[in-house]
């Protein structure tokens, strides 16, 4: 099949496509007029890439996985170990989203959004620090009314 039915059915626009047979993760079978034809174990490949990727695993990861995949002497612990340090990453980006979510709730709680210039926002962006944020008795610093 050409790249077109590749893209179609892996559901992979077909420049992704080219850039996995461009670093070597796949490697379709060039005619000769330079068209590549791809296998049903091409599809396979792509499409297998293509949930890795959505999971989270870099193109090095997948590199490594493809190359488990292929290899039949496998030991599904070396497989378990890069699925365990994904979910170690996932769950160290959860911890890091979460406190980015404190710190904008933060900012937004304190800023009343009315017609003056002033804003915590802004500041707190333009801020190293966000002790500027709530003043002594818990209220904000700007933007009172």
């Amino acid at each position: 099949m050409n790249i077109g039915q590749a893209a179609r059915q892996t559901e992979l626009p077909a420049k992704t496509i080219r850039y996995y047979e461009e670093i070597d993760l796949i490697s379709p079978i060039r005619s000769e007029n330079g068209y590549r034809t791809y296998s049903e174990q091409d599809i396979h490949r792509l499409t297998f890439l293509k949930r890795s990727r959505s999971l989270g695993f870099s193109i090095e990861e997948c590199r490594l996985l493809l190359s488990l995949y292929d290899d039949k002497d496998r030991a599904s612990s070396d497989v378990k170990a890069i699925a365990q340090s994904k979910i170690v990453e996932i769950d160290r980006k959860i911890t890091e989203l979460q406190s980015l979510k404190a710190t904008l709730r933060t900012l937004v709680d304190h800023c009343h959004g009315n017609s003056k210039p002033d804003c915590p926002i802004l500041d707190g962006l333009s801020s190293e620090t966000m002790s500027w944020a709530v003043g002594s008795e818990g209220k904000s610093s700007c933007c009172d009314d």
